[in-house]
């Protein structure tokens, strides 16, 4: 070891007793393994990361914000900007899109069914999708020349296709991180100038082969979640933490950060379960749920903790005994960390019913046809202990709360060989 990462080492070291009291209460060895990684790479300190993804609150934005928290657990120094490269971009058209999607999938989502990842479809966008890169990219270019990223690393295909042909057409030679979120790959992330694949599963990278895309350059790492999920789970401390109590049951509802689903109706199925039981409904952003709930919580059976956009999700998880969920990539890699078995509600068509498919075939996850039969499904789970558990363990088995800290791991050493 040369004489100066001896140095690094000896002085980083110092810290370890501050660092295992931190405030993400990591093991002592999690903090003695990054900082090892600190010192030993030092010498690619104070480079820069730039982590694109669409749509604020959204799995792609968490997903990006679990990267940049691995990357500044292990080298705490870095440079990283975090944007939302369609709202940076083109705000205006941001919103356009995102209205249209939203209204699509309320009112006509068989639409964004056939739309999705259809062979057709992505054959006759090819050249619209170039047109839309290169209006778009004025802004993508500059930004690249002023912060003079060492790496770009995308969660959504979007920004990942522009990064791309901006490579292809000024020989960029920066390594592009594709990050999926979703259990299954779509064609639009095939792009030849994208040097790294992230994908949730040994099947996944199984489609990018098939694809042609070379398989060193595919890593089934798993979808991105907060290195926070990686802390053992302490379910008596959790429940006290979150004034519930012990010794029955507690269902979590979540609609994403955004509050989607039926969510109202999942509450009034559930109260016609008889067995004890508690439940946490997170709202994300959504107010008006959050003010719905407040109102009729009175006529409510069982003891609920009404929660608005949540940032400690991984303590909530640790209290509860199963989450009823729409199947987003970012939640349904929680609740697989976590353990947890699932109820499916309402899935998007496309991302979110690939996502179902996996979870029903791993047999972590049943699907409920309308909110009424999701209470059904509820509590006949709370009535079959060993169901829950058989689900428990088929969850754990998918399990990969190291995935963010692997992929800025990744990313490091791929600036590393593209510095020699």
């Amino acid at each position: 070891m040369p004489g100066d990462k001896i140095i690094r080492f000896m002085s980083l070291t110092c810290s370890l007793q501050a660092a295992a009291c931190s405030a993400l209460n990591r093991t002592f060895l999690d903090n003695l393994g990054y900082l090892c990684y600190y010192a030993l790479y030092g010498n690619i300190m104070m480079k820069k990361i730039l982590l694109l993804y669409i749509s604020n609150n959204s799995g792609h934005h968490r997903a990006t914000k679990a990267i940049e928290e691995a990357f500044r657990l292990i080298t705490p120094d870095i440079r990283i900007q975090n944007i939302n490269c369609f709202n940076y971009t083109n705000p205006i058209l941001e919103k356009v899109i995102n209205s249209i999607y939203n209204k699509v999938i309320k009112i006509k989502p068989e639409v964004w069914e056939y739309l999705y990842d259809n062979p057709k479809i992505v054959r006759k966008t090819k050249t619209l999708r170039k047109l839309i890169h290169k209006f778009n990219s004025k802004k993508l270019e500059k930004l690249i020349q002023d912060f003079k990223p060492d790496a770009v690393v995308c969660s959504q295909a979007f920004p990942c296709g522009m990064i791309a042909d901006l490579k292809k057409t000024y020989d960029l030679k920066i390594p592009l991180v594709g990050v999926l979120t979703d259990y299954a790959a779509h064609s639009y992330w095939m792009y030849d100038n994208v040097d790294t694949y992230i994908v949730p599963s040994a099947q996944t990278k199984n489609r990018f082969i098939e694809c042609g895309i070379p398989a060193e350059r595919v890593y089934p790492y798993g979808i991105p979640i907060s290195p926070r999920f990686s802390r053992n789970s302490d379910k008596e401390n959790a429940l006290k933490t979150l004034r519930l109590e012990s010794g029955i049951p507690t269902i979590l509802i979540m609609g994403g950060g955004q509050g989607l689903g039926p969510i109202e109706d999942l509450i009034y199925a559930v109260n016609t379960i008889e067995k004890p039981f508690q439940v946490i409904v997170v709202c994300g952003t959504n107010l008006r749920l959050r003010r719905w709930l407040e109102k009729r919580r009175i006529l409510f059976r069982k003891k609920m903790l009404i929660l608005g956009y949540s940032r400690e999700v991984d303590m909530l998880m640790d209290a509860v005994d199963m989450i009823v969920s729409k199947p987003g990539g970012l939640t349904t890699t929680e609740a697989l960390t976590k353990g947890l078995p699932i109820v499916i509600v309402n899935p998007i068509p496309g991302q979110e019913a690939k996502n179902t498919e996996f979870l029903l075939q791993e047999g972590v996850a049943v699907k409920a046809e309308d909110p009424l039969h999701a209470g059904i499904l509820i509590e006949e789970l709370l009535n079959n202990s060993q169901r829950l558990r058989q689900m428990k363990a088929a969850a754990l088995k998918h399990a990969q709360p190291q995935s963010a800290v692997n992929i800025a791991k990744l990313v490091l050493t791929l600036i590393q060989k593209n510095s020699t």
